[in-house]
């Protein structure tokens, strides 16, 4: 049966593109946040993922507002990202697990989820950013499944249905009869608001409560509706949800920190890194 490595959950700030393209992980306003990331690098050669299945959030790339999914699964051969604007350089492709994609659609559909399946996808800097940072050389050693979380088009899920979602993925991916070592992988956040009055916006004690949360009572988040995670986190901040899907992913068992790091740069995004695996 295939086995669950661990989740991983990190910011995909678009500047963190430009820093890695500028060579920048060294400049004090950068080195905070990239100093989390060698003992993950460290961690992830010792336990050699096959495959990441990837929940993060599409930013206009592959779905718009007159088309937007809450829910959508990559069954793709490959997966190319490209610029939404932000001049970040394009990665190279990353192949795709097409297999275990289908049998996590299949599952998820027998369990009533209601999900668009994508054969063919770009994906945005939400999933190539995260994708740098855990190997720095880009040579991607992973396959991966993505699955998309609807967080820019309202009404959202609860972040309720997120967590259900994620178990739901988790059993799945237990269930596939292959060997494969998955890496489960949440990106987005932490608190941020990037227009309006709140402009800037972060709630620092928030964002380490809920990454508390995460390692001792995974459920906590959920007793928030949407409107209240985004008033306390902001609006781009409710991409925690991405984060409480891979942390269900894991089961309700008890967990082991690998890694965690919490970094508020000069810029409106709290960045965060938590790397968890089951005890």
């Amino acid at each position: 049966m295939a086995r669950i490595i661990g989740s991983l959950a990190t910011s995909h700030v678009p500047a963190i593109g430009r820093a890695i393209a500028k060579n920048l992980q060294s400049d004090p306003y950068w080195k905070p946040f990239f100093d989390g990331f060698p003992p993950v690098h460290r961690w992830l050669a010792d336990k050699r993922p096959d495959v990441v299945v990837a929940f993060y959030n599409d930013h206009g790339l592959n779905f718009f507002l007159d088309k937007m999914p809450t829910f959508a699964v990559g069954a793709a051969p490959e997966y190319r990202n490209a610029d939404e604007g932000w001049g970040i350089p394009q990665l190279a492709p990353i192949a795709g697990e097409q297999k275990l994609a289908w049998h996590i659609i299949e599952q998820l559909v027998g369990r009533d989820f209601d999900l668009t399946t994508c054969q063919e996808m770009v994906v945005d800097h939400a999933l190539s950013l995260p994708m740098a940072l855990l190997w720095p050389d880009q040579k991607w050693p992973v396959r991966i499944v993505p699955i998309a979380i609807n967080t820019v088009q309202f009404p959202l899920p609860s972040a309720r249905r997120c967590y259900a979602l994620g178990e739901a993925v988790g059993e799945a991916v237990r269930s596939w009869p292959g060997d494969e070592r998955v890496l489960i992988m949440g990106t987005g956040g932490l608190s941020h608001q990037l227009d309006g009055q709140r402009a800037g916006f972060i709630n620092k004690a928030f964002d380490l409560q809920f990454m508390d949360s995460l390692e001792r009572d995974p459920r906590w988040a959920t007793q928030y509706s949407v409107p209240e995670l985004v008033e306390k986190t902001g609006t781009q901040g409710v991409e925690l949800l991405m984060w409480l899907a891979a942390r269900a992913a894991l089961g309700a068992g008890p967990v082991k920190r690998v890694q965690r790091n919490y970094h508020i740069p000069i810029s409106n995004t709290a960045s965060g890194l938590l790397v968890l695996e089951q005890a």
